[in-house]
Parts: C-alpha cells; structure tokens; sequence
C-alpha cells in the first residue's frame, strides 16, 4: 500500500494541479472550491479516503466579505460599555458582598460575538410573532446583565445586587428562569446541555410547523458554546440529527479561546481542527473565523502558503504562549526563522504586531460568518471562531492566560490600562469606585443601540408567557378507560396509560396539543397502537414501504406524525420533552407532552437536565415506566429502578405519584392537567407505570382528593382488637393487601389498608405546616392532611413500597407513632416478581411479620407469635441482607 505522503505518480499530481490551477484563473476561486467540495463528497460516497480538514485560515475570503452594515464607531462604544460595567459588576459583588464571585474572562472573551447578533442578527418577539432562540453561554451572564442595563431593561440596584437574590431586585449568578421569569429563556450553566436543548429545540420547531400548529417560518436557533464545554458529551449528541434532519435554523458558535478553566483544551493538538472533523464529518456547514482584519494584508503576501502552513502545525500551546509573549516574542514565533516568513510581517511595526487580533473580536469578520450562516440552506451552521480568555483584561493579569478564568480581581493600573485600551471616557473616580456607566440619552450611541433592537423586533434576552389557559376533558372523560376497571381482565398499569392517551389524543380541545414521546420500546411498553393512530413525526415522512405494512399496528412514519421517537437516547428524549414543555413561552402554543421510558434511565441518568427543565418552568408529564424495583421480570439491576421517586422528591416543582390502580393513574393525570394547563402552574408530573397485569378494581367513591393529596384509606380492617395501618404505594399494595389477609386469617389483627400515591407530596404539605408551627408557635396550626387521614385510625404503621426506605421514610419526621418501613435496598437480581419481593423482604410475608414485630414492640402480642410466623411463612432469619449482597 502506498504511503499517503509518498507520491505514486509525480506527473499524474503535476497535471492535477495544474488544471486545479488552470481552474482558479479562468473561473475563479468560487468555482474552484466548490469543485474541491463536489470531489470530498464524491470520494467518500466511492469509499475513498478524503479529509475533512481545510487550512487553518477564515473560511470566508476577503473578497467575498459583505460591507459591514453598521456604525462601528459607536458599536464600539456600546461594547466598550458594555464590557466595563460587566467588570464592574463583578468586582463590586466581591468586594461589598463577601465576595460572592463572579467571571471577568468569560464574557471578556465572547462579546464581540454577541454584539454582532446583537446589533444585526438576533430577533426579539414582538406583537405575538416569536423571535429568534438564543442559548447564550451560562458563564458570560454578565455581559447580557450590562446590555440589558444600557438599553434600560435593569436597573443600577439591580447590578449592585449581582448575585445576592435572596432580599430581592438582585440578578442571578447564571441564566436561570425560575430566577428570573420575564428574563432568561433558557437554562444553559450546566456546560453541554444547553447544545442538547438547543438542536432538540430546533428539531421541534420544524415539528411544530410541519404539524402545521405554528406557520412557517425563518426563527433561528443560536447556540454559543466554549470549546472547552465541548468536552461534554451533551455538546455533540445531537450533531448527526442536525445533519440528517437539514437543520439550516441551527447556528452553532463555539467561541474557541482555545482553554477550558484550567488551561488549554487541547495543548498539544489543535481544538479547532478537531471540532471541524467533528462537525463537517456529522455532515455540517463549517465557517472558521481565526484571524481578524489586521491579517489580511500578511495573508495576502503568502502566495506560497508558508504562513499557513506554520499556523496549521503549531498546537495550540504553541499559539497560546506567542500571544501572551508581546511583539517581539510574537513575530519571532511567526517568522520561524524563515526568510519567507519573516518578509510576510516585514511592513507591521510592534504596535501592528500587537494589534494582530483573533476572528472572534473583529466584528468585521463575525458578521460575514453570521451571514453567510444564516443564508446557508439544508444544513446546520458550526462557526468555529478563535478568540483569547480575558480580551482587554491585559496579558499581565489574565488575557490569555492559564489563570484567565480564576481572575477575579484588577488592580488600579489594571482598571487605567482597560480604560485606554477600550477608549472609556471614565474619571479616576469613576474607575475607582467602579461605578457603572449609561449611554447619555441623546447621545448617537443611545439612538444606535435601540434603533438596531427595533430593526430586530425586540430585545434579547427576554422571556415571554401570554397566558393561553386550555380547557381539558373532565375526569368522567376517563370513565370507561380507566374509573370503571376491567372486570376479570388483567391490565397493567402502562396498557391504561395507553387507554388514557387514547381518550386525550381525541379531545377536540387538546388532542393535537398532545406530544408522545418514546426514546424506544413503544411495543415493550404496549403502546404500538399509537404507530397507526398519529404516526410517528419524520420531517420527510415515509420514503419506504414498511416491512410489516399488512399488521395492523405497522410502523408508520409521517411529515405530520404526532409521535416523537427519537431512537435510544433518554437525553434526546428529555431535550424534546424540554422544548414541547416550554412550548407554551418559546412559540406561545401550551403543548402537553408524555415522555414514557424505563423509569432507571430517567432521574439518575437525565436527572441534570430534569433540573433544567424545572429552571425553565416546564410544564408536562415524565412517565416512568416499568416502574420499581421488582416489577420488571428477569431484567436484572440495570434495569430496575428503586429511587427516582426519592430523586424526584428533591425537585420543589416537580409532583411525584406511584399510582397502583387505572384510576389513580386518570385522576393524577387529569389534575396534572388542570393544573398545569388550565390553571398554568409552573410544575411538572412525575407518574410511575408498571408491566405487571393484575384486575383493575373500579374507582370508589370520594378517593379523588385523597389520590392527589399523596393517600386515601382503600380498605378498611375489621373489628378486631389488635390494630396496625398498612401504608402500600405501585407494584407492592397488592403485597400489601395480601398482608392484611394474612394476619387476619392468622393471627386476628385487623389492618387499615392505605393506598399511599405519593409519599413527597405528603411530605410536602407536611413540613409546610411544620415550618408554621415553628415560626408562629402562639398561632394554632392546622392539622396536616396525613394526621386528619390517621386520627380515628390506631395501631403502629408499616409501610412497604417498591423503591429504597428513604422514600417512604419522607415521612416519617411527621409521625409521632411507631413506624416501619420496607424497602428494596441494595443491588438488584434477574429473577421473577415473587422472588425478587422475597429477596428484597418486600412481600406479603415479611409485611406481615414487619407488623407483628410493630405490635410486639408495643407489647401488644408476645415475641414469641413474631416468631411463629417467621417460621409459619418459611422465612429464613439468617438469609443475607440484601443490602449487602
């Protein structure tokens, strides 16, 4: 096999290269690289290998650059700013409030490419019509805070108070809109997700316009990144959907300043390089934007391409240290020793070698790229712009340095050295007392700045919600899907679900507002009726004929499909769910969407971006199915679930239910509905869903209140003297029921039976009144919705559920009586349900012996009738702790 650097056949690559140059003189530099692209395109549909690499140059050439449409006189005004008051609002939260932090470098790094969406690009909303969806880079907040600020979005309090909430009119550390409602649209502080989000994003908006439920249109979805965050996984998951979905409303900045918060994202190799392979071989639209202005004439001088060829093979420590190491350090690192090199920078003074600029701080630049992007059609945009950590904060202090991102602090020099360099018209005073500066009103740059934000339609970032209540069906809409049972039919608790979707997918009201969402096994969890019924969404709809096309349940594919199936990917799915659950402020249209996975791959795998969507005050229902523990045959620990719903506990929006019946299931959701829909509460609902097929009893009477409030007494016990109250929630009351069974036929203890939906919502009700009691100890309090339930009911409390004891020991600060909890501690098995309760001492059995312990403890029976169910149930006392093993 030939060597690729060795050459098989000169003459043959001599009269390529001359007609290759025959074709630049006679028609241009156009046509020759888009003959360049045809050939990379060609040669890999052919097998040949072909590299997706270009030189370490714009992309964009000169001659092809748009006039810059603006002033930049008074843009630089504006940035200059901008840039000073984000400074000083760092510096000042340090200093008056204990030092509660803040970023200098960040957004010192990345302003220049927010000015220019900022003054050209990005579109506000504006009487009803949606503006352009901006994931802003979490870490440069301030720089949006010191914008909004100039333009008289926020006040001068409101910046004295970065950082410092809690007393109100203060801003917060990072976009988060549960913070601030009317101002972020979009959480993105956690590095990755916000890319996720974002192309998910743009991939729902072209559902929604091909479901013809917003009209079409020409939004885009931008998205600013630092190279260092493109590390995280989330940051490049969705690359290949943009691709093969034609995103062309995605815009992808990754502002490459080529370090991370330490040092260097790749120091020995070139990050830029790496992310174009990355993206042009996902199939995007890559424009680099390296180098500023200020280069062109030395580029223009290369003829031979030496200066590109000693930029392409310096890593990037090596372009690091020459910018940090002044004029003379820089042109000797440029010049290599070489003659040729050396005559290219030859006509540049130290001052010109010093104003040798990256793409990212020249808006020149940027706004060709941005151009160019948003004119590009049938592919997502990547621009991968070059710029420095720190710019303007002085190479002494922290431009450019591994320290860059840790600065936090600038001395009085320091702060005189910026004013020069950005042309600050600020007194000492002013500089020393850090005092933050607005546009004088009449000023041109005053007229400039909000004459740009009307030509785009409004101001960014900003947050809409127009109140759009939607009227939902009423719980009797459920009645013979779910309240009246099955009769003897067997039905799991995720084939109702499916009834319930049904009966929704059909409201006249909210049926198209109805947004199924599976990551895959639609069929594993019964649901492939759904196939038929709406479709699953593809935006080029069905381009083959199906191979089970003669089933009644076939796969079908459509443009208008309702389904979103996004292939094995909880964190796709989520994104998707994110973006139909802020639906109702990204596009004005509330969207009610269901995501059903296996609930162990939701909270501990997604569970960051659960967080997210409840910053961005999501509203919709996560469905975990095949929910538990045990439920879930022979699949083993990997798949068994025992704590999402303790995970869910934690997130203050979130309502958390493990219904057992059909009917819990309608009513949970029904509320859910009204609350979130019709009422429009910021929350979201969290619904367990189970495989296992049991009788589905009817609903009885007066229990709805109850099934929301967290339990309601599903069975009362008999007259027997010995009392005990057993608490059961999904897969294990009917465990439980079997319990009370048991120790009535054996041992005459009479059991309440209670079917405990949602052990947090208890806790929730429960410590709101706690904390009354505590702060307004004088003032009576009102009794606690679990205390009114247990008033006229006695006896100990034993309570088993399908998840760890910590989830239903939640509850047990707001008991004042002997409580016992079960559990499914430790790793899980491959094995059937009644093994695995037996291992996990979850079934009917041990509930059985947990009570009889509770009595004995109470002295209410000897331990001798503990021990003789022990032995009558056949439990083994020295069979290891599952906990353990």
């Amino acid at each position: 096999m030939t060597k690729t650097w060795e050459d098989a056949d000169p003459i043959e690559t001599q009269e390529w290269l001359e007609a290759f140059a025959s074709l630049v003189k006679n028609e241009g530099e156009e046509r020759a690289r888009f003959m360049i692209a045809k050939l990379l395109e060609h040669g890999g549909q052919a097998g040949a290998a072909t590299t997706l690499l270009t030189p370490y140059c714009n992309s964009i050439p000169v001659d092809q650059q748009p006039a810059y449409p603006g002033d930049l006189e008074l843009e630089h005004q504006i940035d200059a700013l901008n840039r000073w008051n984000a400074i000083a609002m760092v510096l000042r939260a340090k200093k008056e409030a204990g030092g509660v932090g803040g970023h200098l470098s960040s957004y010192a790094s990345i302003a220049t490419l927010y000015e220019v969406g900022l003054n050209h690009f990005f579109h506000g909303a504006s009487k009803g019509k949606p503006g352009d969806l901006i994931y802003f880079q979490g870490h440069s907040a301030e720089g949006n805070y010191a914008r909004a600020f100039l333009e008289g979005r926020l006040s001068e309090k409101q910046l004295k108070n970065f950082r410092q909430e809690v007393e109100g009119e203060g801003l917060s550390s990072y976009p988060h809109p549960w913070l601030m409602p009317h101002f972020w649209q979009f959480a993105t502080v956690s590095l990755g997700l916000g890319a996720l989000q974002a192309i998910y994003q743009a991939h729902f908006l072209k559902y929604m316009e091909n479901r013809k439920l917003i009209p079409a249109n020409d939004r885009k979805v931008w998205i600013f990144s630092g190279d260092g965050e493109m590390d995280e996984p989330e940051s490049i998951a969705a690359l290949t959907l943009a691709a093969r979905e034609k995103l062309d409303n995605v815009i992808y900045v990754v502002n490459c300043n080529l370090q991370r918060l330490d040092g260097l994202v790749r120091s020995n190799h070139k990050i830029v390089q790496e992310l174009e392979g990355l993206f042009r071989g996902a199939g995007w639209n890559v424009i680099k934007v390296l180098w500023s202005s200020e280069w062109d004439s030395v580029f223009a001088k290369d003829k031979k391409g030496v200066l590109l060829k000693r930029l392409t093979e310096s890593v990037d420590g090596d372009l690091q240290t020459a910018y940090v190491s002044g004029s003379v350090n820089r042109k000797e690192f440029l010049s290599a020793d070489d003659e040729e090199l050396r005559q290219l920078f030859s006509h540049l003074s130290e001052e010109d070698m010093l104003n040798l600029r990256r793409g990212a701080h020249d808006p020149v630049k940027i706004f060709a790229a941005y151009s160019a992007a948003v004119k590009h059609k049938g592919q997502p945009t990547v621009i991968l712009a070059q710029g420095v950590k720190g710019y303007g904060l002085g190479t002494k202090n922290a431009e450019g340095r591994n320290i860059a991102h840790n600065q936090l602090e600038m001395t009085a020099e320091e702060l005189k050295a910026f004013r020069e360099r950005f042309k600050l018209p600020l007194t000492d005073k002013q500089l020393n007392d850090l005092s933050f500066q607005k546009l004088d009103e009449k000023s041109p740059a005053y007229a400039y700045l909000h004459a740009q934000r009307k030509k785009l339609t409004g101001y960014l970032p900003e947050r809409l919600a127009i109140s759009a209540p939607l009227t939902v069906p009423a719980l009797s809409a459920f009645d013979s899907a779910a309240l009246q049972g099955t009769g003897d039919r067997t039905m799991s608790t995720t084939m109702v679900l499916g009834r319930i979707l049904n009966v929704l997918l059909k409201d006249p009201n909210i049926g198209s507002r109805v947004v199924p969402i599976f990551s895959d096994e639609v069929r594993t969890f019964g649901l492939e009726a759904l196939f038929r019924q709406i479709g699953i969404y593809s935006s080029v709809g069905q381009l083959y004929t199906p191979e089970d096309k003669e089933q009644l349940m076939y796969y079908r594919e459509a443009k208008d499909g309702q389904m979103l199936e996004e292939g094995i990917t909880e964190a796709g799915c989520m994104a998707s769910w994110i973006a139909a659950a802020t639906s109702y402020s990204t596009h004005q249209v509330p969207m009610i969407p269901f995501f059903t996975y296996y609930s162990m791959f939701g909270f501990q795998r997604v569970g960051d971006l659960i967080w997210a969507a409840c910053d961005m005050r999501a509203r919709g229902f996560l469905i975990g199915g095949t929910a538990g523990r045990t439920t879930l045959e022979g699949e083993g620990l990997q798949h068994q679930d025992g704590s999402s719903l303790l995970s869910a506990a934690v997130v203050p929006s979130c309502r958390a239910y493990d219904p057992t019946f059909g009917y819990e299931m309608a009513v949970i959701i029904q509320h859910g509905l009204q609350e979130m829909y019709h009422e429009e509460k910021d929350v979201i609902y969290y619904i367990m869903a189970m495989n296992e097929k049991y009788v589905q009893p009817k609903m009885p009477k007066g229990v709805e209140e109850g099934i929301i409030k967290g339990m309601y007494l599903f069975q009362e016990g008999g007259k027997a003297k010995l009392k005990v109250q057993l608490f059961g929630s999904g897969a294990i009351l009917r465990e439980v029921i079997a319990a009370a069974e048991l120790l009535a036929k054996d041992f005459s203890v009479s059991a309440d039976i209670w079917s405990v939906t949602s052990f947090s919502e208890l806790r929730r009700e429960g410590t709101e009144i706690e904390r009354a009691k505590m702060l307004m100890p004088e003032k009576k309090a009102p009794q606690s919705y679990l205390e009114k339930c247990l008033a006229k009911h006695e006896g100990p409390i034993i309570a088993a559920t399908d998840y760890v004891r910590a989830y239903a020991d939640l509850i047990r600060p707001l008991l004042s009586r002997s409580y016992t909890v079960l559990g499914t501690d430790g790793y899980g098995r491959s094995d059937t349900r009644e093994k695995l309760r037996g291992f996990f001492e979850v079934n009917r059995y041990y509930i059985a012996v947990a009570a009889l312990h509770a009595l004995a403890k109470e002295g209410a029976i000897p331990a001798s009738q503990v021990t003789a169910a022990i032995k009558k149930y056949n439990i083994d006392p020295k069979k290891p702790n599952p906990v353990t093993v």
